[in-house]
């Protein structure tokens, strides 16, 4: 039953979580800031016990330079155990760092950007979706301190993802306990230089430059799915904890790609092919680097492993 219900509620709500670093900005009030709403902070919760984890983690060697890829998960619960002996010595030896975006907590930089891509004074969400839809939007809303006429300018991408993050804060997810804001803190204190394979602005681009359509695909999921999301994010964290590729890429990849062809190539497959050309690049140089990323990207048929493998690039899984 769990299963089941685990299998119908991921869809694209999960996907996108795990896609994209904007759950960030998201959980720590960037569109609250655009809209003066302020969403929960995180509070302590009632969670499992951590248990060990052993997070996957891969390596590409050549002559003269070492890549690591690590798969993240962007918000966690405070005191996750997912350093392991072999990630803190891969993270260790490199001397340069790889994430996303180098910057996924600069709310100034990200508020003018939401406030320039995510709202609507013309379309409001009150006119494109159904009357039991803008219901469902307005129960979602007022978990969050707001409502459904305070998001009504909310473009469909920006409601959904900031319905998508709302729950994880009363359930005691922090960014703050994230991977990558985790090992970013950890890199600039070693000296390590940072870099993003995007900026703020193209992931931002990356879900408003969807079709209408396919915005509206999102947050109704979003809101079909809204009372199962801390559910669906724990089992999530669950399969990243346990090293299971297998059961993120159906828990997360397959469930998006089967619902929004769309999506999932705007979101994982083009991006994936984007950081392929870049990570190339990388290996073109010598040294040791580390690249952390979310973990969707590198689950299933169009990882980011496999592109790399399909050009002839060997991949070794060590953890």
């Amino acid at each position: 039953m769990i299963r089941t219900l685990l299998h119908r509620a991921a869809r694209i709500t999960v996907g996108v979580m795990a896609g994209s670093a904007l759950a960030y900005a998201v959980l720590q009030g960037a569109p609250a800031s655009a809209q003066t709403v302020t969403a929960p902070a995180p509070v302590a919760a009632p969670a499992p016990a951590p248990a060990p984890a052993h997070p996957a983690l891969w390596v590409i060697r050549d002559a003269d330079s070492t890549v690591y890829l690590f798969g993240t998960i962007h918000v966690l619960r405070p005191g996750v155990p997912w350093q392991t002996p072999e990630i803190r010595a891969a993270f260790d030896s490199a001397s340069d760092f790889w994430m996303e975006i180098e910057n996924p907590d600069d709310q100034s930089a990200i508020v003018p950007l939401i406030q320039q891509h995510g709202l609507s004074l013309t379309r409001p969400l009150s006119s494109i979706l159904t009357a039991e839809e803008f219901a469902q939007l307005d129960v979602a809303a007022k978990s969050i301190g707001a409502s459904g006429e305070h998001l009504n300018i909310f473009k469909p991408w920006l409601a959904g993802l900031t319905l998508s993050v709302a729950p994880l804060a009363k359930a005691g997810y922090d960014p703050a306990s994230g991977v990558e804001l985790t090992l970013k803190s950890q890199a600039e204190a070693a000296g390590k230089t940072v870099h993003g394979f995007e900026t703020l602005s193209d992931q931002i681009g990356v879900l408003a430059g969807l079709p209408e359509a396919d915005q509206l695909v999102f947050l109704r999921s979003t809101l079909e799915d809204y009372g199962d999301a801390v559910v669906m994010i724990d089992a999530m964290v669950q399969a990243w904890a346990a090293g299971d590729v297998a059961a993120l890429d159906r828990l997360v990849v397959e469930d998006m790609k089967d619902e929004s062809a769309v999506i999932y190539r705007a979101l994982l497959v083009d991006r994936n092919a984007d950081w392929v050309e870049q990570i190339q690049g990388i290996l073109a140089g010598s040294g040791d680097v580390f690249i952390a990323v979310g973990a969707a990207h590198l689950a299933g048929d169009d990882s980011v492993q496999a592109m790399l493998q399909a050009r002839g690039v060997t991949v070794e899984r060590l953890e």
